[in-house]
């Protein structure tokens, strides 16, 4: 795959920390829910980052599609992502559960059944889910 663009983000401290792009532009501190055994309270984690990274990434894939159909995409269209996390039936560690919903004013339910579709196979983010994701692992 040809990468066309690419950013780096470092953690400290796991689910109860900090996170950042190394080149500055964005920082989060993290905060473990209470429902994963963590002190809850301000904060965000990871399962919110993801649900926002999906959401904002299917939205534009949706965008995407339907302007190779030529059909406009209402600029207050969304997308709302849900993640859960939760410990997966092989027992063997976490898994995450998505549930992705298109709101897209002024279109008929059939066309944006048809555009999500498209998205989905569209998106780098479904792609991800469905098929994998080359994770290369190391010690820096």
């Amino acid at each position: 795959m040809k990468i066309l663009y690419s950013t780096e983000a470092v953690a400290t401290g796991g689910r109860t920390g900090i996170a950042a792009t190394k080149d500055g532009t964005f920082g989060v501190d993290l905060t473990t829910p209470k429902e994963l055994g963590g002190p809850g309270g301000p904060g965000n984690n990871p399962e919110q980052l993801f649900a926002a990274g999906y959401a904002a990434c299917f939205l534009g894939a949706l965008k995407f599609v339907a302007g190779k159909r030529k059909i406009r995409i209402p600029d207050d269209a969304t997308v709302t992502a849900t993640v859960g996390i939760g410990p997966r039936d092989d027992g063997e560690g976490f898994g995450l559960d998505v549930a992705l919903a298109a709101h897209v004013p002024d279109l008929d339910r059939e066309t944006v059944d048809d555009l999500i579709a498209a998205a989905h196979v569209v998106c780098p983010y479904s792609h991800a889910t469905r098929h994998g994701l080359n994770v290369r692992i190391g010690v820096v």
